[in-house]
């Protein structure tokens, strides 16, 4: 029998979607599930976006350029500029959502063996993307006692080799809403010019910072210039996670040169859904105001609700929408399952996604999980009850 590659078999799992089977088990079951695993934001996506592909008059939906339209490339800097970023068409490509231009960034960068030092715990997926190009992620680990702020740049340091390529972080973040402060971009930016490294920042929930905190972009640093690579999408600013269009935004000529060889590789990204992110970007900052509004309250209900629970730890998020919650359970893969598959308060559930698949460490996150407060604040009290029902009967 043929086998499968090595690489193949060392793609980890998606701790978000692996326990998908359990959960739709339940639903025939005729149990409700309340989704807190994922970050598929329920606020309604801009108008303008669906009125642009509804109607839309195109007769021959052709390729679009690889790079995507110079037009929404345009528009795209001109939006960057509001937000302090100063960049044109020429330093952008669009990408078939976050995730290709992750993919398209460490292939460009990196070649098999080379390593990329990432703060843990972090979105599940970079560990597939490092595994899809022989990459090895080196952690560097934070922690809970102090809400995931930035480690000490000695630990970053003493894990530099000649094989490092770049640092990677997620600003806010994604499993944590850690933002990061102006303090800490300048730290990573004097340690990557110090080494000469690239420092990629996934910013797709920029818009999503609370307590009158401001984001700060790595495009945003002087001297940066040839070292800062921004990932950025459409999916969760606009509410437009099917849409799947991201970008590569850099300054670095040959970086994007060669990131374009990888977009012309898979020829364009989609061509509707370009035309919808085009339009998107006419949405009206009322529109922010008030999802930003609506997401810190159910921050700060989710928070409010989970403190109440005896044994169980929660970090503050300041942006993006997932928060960590340290259970007291030995195993939160086993209880995750368990509460889908052999438990239920009244024909409801809940679905979380264990954090233990957001760490690279070997035992780390086995006591967490990362739940995203994207249910209106109702549905996230009664999940919050049905979370602390479930672990007294699990653990009696």
């Amino acid at each position: 029998m043929p086998s499968i590659s090595s690489k193949g078999n060392a793609m980890p799992q998606s701790p978000i979607r692996k326990l998908v089977p359990f959960a739709e088990a339940a639903k025939k079951n005729g149990t409700k599930v309340y989704h807190l695993n994922i970050g598929q934001p329920d606020i309604k996506t801009p108008q303008v976006a669906l009125d642009a592909v509804k109607n839309n008059t195109i007769e021959v939906l052709s390729y679009a350029r690889s790079e995507g339209s110079e037009e929404y490339r345009t528009k795209l800097a001109n939006y960057y500029a509001k937000n302090d970023i100063h960049v044109t068409a020429n330093n952008i490509i669009a990408t078939t959502g976050g995730s290709e231009a992750l993919l398209f960034t460490i292939g460009s960068i990196t070649d098999p063996g080379d390593e990329i030092i990432i703060p843990e715990p972090f979105y599940a997926n970079y560990n597939g993307f490092s595994t899809a190009s022989g990459v090895k992620v080196v952690p560097v680990i934070s922690k809970i006692e102090n809400n995931f702020a930035l480690p000490a740049i000695e630990d970053f340091e003493k894990l530099i080799t000649p094989k490092t390529k770049a640092i990677l972080i997620c600003n806010p973040g994604n499993p944590t809403g850690y933002l990061y402060s102006k303090e800490e971009i300048e730290k990573l930016k004097q340690i990557v010019l110090k080494h000469d490294l690239f420092l990629i920042a996934d910013e797709v929930y920029r818009e999503f910072t609370y307590d009158g905190e401001k984001h700060n972009s790595v495009m945003a640093f002087e001297g940066l210039e040839q070292n800062a690579i921004m990932i950025d999408s459409v999916s969760k600013r606009y509410s437009m996670c099917g849409a799947r269009i991201g970008c590569i935004v850099s300054k670095n000529e040959e970086f994007i040169n060669t990131a374009l060889k990888f977009a012309q590789a898979r020829l364009s990204p989609p061509t509707y859904a370009l035309i919808a992110s085009e339009a998107a970007l006419d949405t009206p900052q009322s529109y922010f105001d008030e999802v930003i509004e609506e997401y810190e309250d159910r921050r700060n209900t989710l928070i409010t609700e989970l403190q109440k629970i005896d044994g169980v730890k929660v970090a503050n998020p300041k942006g993006a929408f997932y928060c960590v919650v340290e259970l007291p359970v030995k195993d939160t893969d086993d209880f995750a399952q368990w509460i889908l598959e052999k438990f239920n308060d009244n024909n409801e559930t809940v679905m979380v996604a264990p954090a233990s698949g957001f760490y690279s460490t070997e035992g780390e996150g086995k006591n967490q999980v990362r739940i995203a407060y994207v249910l209106n604040k109702t549905d996230l009290k009664r999940s919050v009850e049905i979370l602390k029902i479930a672990l007294e009967k699990y653990n009696s």
